[in-house]
């Protein structure tokens, strides 16, 4: 009996670059875990007053109403620079171009298997959308384009929107870039409280059906405790790249490239695949020298020193086959035929083709979504996108009365098989009304 193990390539680690996993705990841990559920049952229990009191405590932030209104929205997006609001334009134009092309491709069908037997399907946007745009240190002005806008191409007719403080202030930005893509309605709230908020509603927030959006370890766990009270996105975990390059790719920007990914958090896993032992050794050696003076050092280094691998292989087929066991986030093809990884790879969250794409252009600029799976789950699931905000929805109608009394007939046999006697049974009554026929358990006649 062959294992899976068995058909995974011979692989070796570049002993420059031995990383310490051990010390860098990924899961949500059971504190965090009872922290949220904490919080969520206090704000299932007390609504607003709790929900104030978790943002005084956790983001030194309370209001009477954490609602922002038309007035302070206008004057929150009148403080953003002019070169701001126009790339935001530009960025979410692009987002919507795709998520638009991706609404297209989703059709509904209505077809008729037997005479007079229709069978159909629709795509119904979900009512209300709850999207998380996450602060802390970085304001990610994309996850509104992302989150936001993907849920109005789809239809959904409200979308309430949160966001945090950021060191105290309010984040115009990031702000001014919810508005534009169409947020109804903007809270200054972030946290746990947030997203609880949103899903099991309070006396001012009304609840959501669906949650979307990226966030801290405590975010990401109250999502996980809310999924089946409401629909989310995906779980997500810690920002992830890997690299699968061959002796043609530049070194200098792999390594730029690795870190740029790196500096999303201390547990942003970084990882190279190469068929080149001099490209592996290359690309440690610039990652060295940039650190040293790179502003976002305090996470980069630490997420390369614990997380950051390179991995040698004899050919790329071998890359793409360990890739594929990554199941990577983020996963940036740079050899001399990029797109032939289209056709070699399974199992990532997205692909990134050839020297001049670069994932950060799908962080943050070039339209595809970024939210994306992590942790492995590329192996069952995309990101978000349009399809994520529409329920598939089925219909059936059977106007011709031959073919109802064929499928009552069919349904009563196949019902008594199971034992299922109700189920049988509204098969018979249909099968004998439409064909003048008596019923065996009951004395019950049709009249024609």
């Amino acid at each position: 009996m062959t294992t899976a193990a068995a058909h995974r390539p011979a692989i070796r680690t570049l002993d420059l670059k031995i990383p310490q996993k051990e010390s860098v705990e990924r899961g949500s841990t059971s504190s965090v875990r009872s922290t949220v559920e904490n919080v969520i049952e206090d704000i299932r229990q007390r609504g607003d007053a709790a929900v104030r009191e978790y943002s005084e405590k956790f983001d030194n932030y309370a209001a009477d109403s954490y609602l922002l209104s038309d007035e302070q929205l206008d004057e929150i997006v009148a403080r953003v620079p002019r070169q701001v609001i126009e790339d935001i334009t530009f960025v979410q134009e692009q987002v919507r171009l795709m998520a638009q092309k991706q609404l297209e491709s989703l059709t509904d069908f209505e077809i008729e298997t037997l005479p007079g037997v229709f069978l159909g399907q629709k795509n119904v946007p979900i009512q209300a959308a709850g999207a998380y745009i996450p602060g802390g240190k970085y304001p990610l002005l994309a996850s509104a384009h992302m989150t936001i806008i993907t849920a109005k191409v789809a239809g959904v007719e409200r979308v309430a929107a949160c966001t945090p403080l950021i060191r105290g202030e309010v984040p115009d930005a990031t702000i001014a870039a919810m508005r534009l893509a169409g947020a109804d309605e903007i809270y200054l709230l972030g946290g746990i409280q947030a997203v609880a908020a949103m899903a099991v509603g309070t006396e001012t927030i009304r609840p959501v059906n669906m949650l979307a959006g990226p966030g801290n370890a405590f975010v990401a766990e109250a999502k996980r405790q809310l999924f089946g009270e409401v629909g989310i996105d995906l779980f997500a975990g810690p920002t992830e790249v890997l690299i699968v390059a061959d002796e043609h790719a530049d070194p200098f920007i792999v390594a730029v490239d690795l870190l740029s990914q790196a500096e999303h958090g201390p547990d942003s896993p970084a990882v190279l695949i190469t068929t080149s032992d001099e490209l592996g050794r290359a690309v440690i050696e610039h990652v060295d020298t940039i650190l040293v003076d790179m502003p976002t050092r305090d996470y980069a280094e630490v997420a390369w020193r614990d997380w950051g691998e390179v991995r040698v292989v004899e050919t790329l087929d071998e890359a793409y086959a360990l890739a594929d066991v990554y199941a990577s986030e983020h996963v940036q093809i740079l050899t001399e035929n990029p797109r032939e990884a289209l056709d070699k790879m399974h199992d990532y969250g997205a692909l990134f083709l050839g020297e001049g794409t670069c994932v950060s252009y799908g962080d943050k600029v070039i339209g595809t979504n970024h939210v994306l799976p992590t942790r492995g789950a590329a192996r069952y699931t995309g990101g978000l996108w349009v399809g994520k905000y529409l329920r598939t929805v089925t219909y059936q109608e059977v106007t011709n009365t031959e073919s109802s009394a064929f499928f009552g007939e069919l349904c009563g046999r196949a019902a008594r098989v199971e034992y299922f006697e109700g189920h049988a049974r509204s098969g018979d009554v249909r099968a004998a009304k439409y064909r003048g026929e008596a019923l065996s358990w009951s004395d019950h006649r049709f009249t024609k």
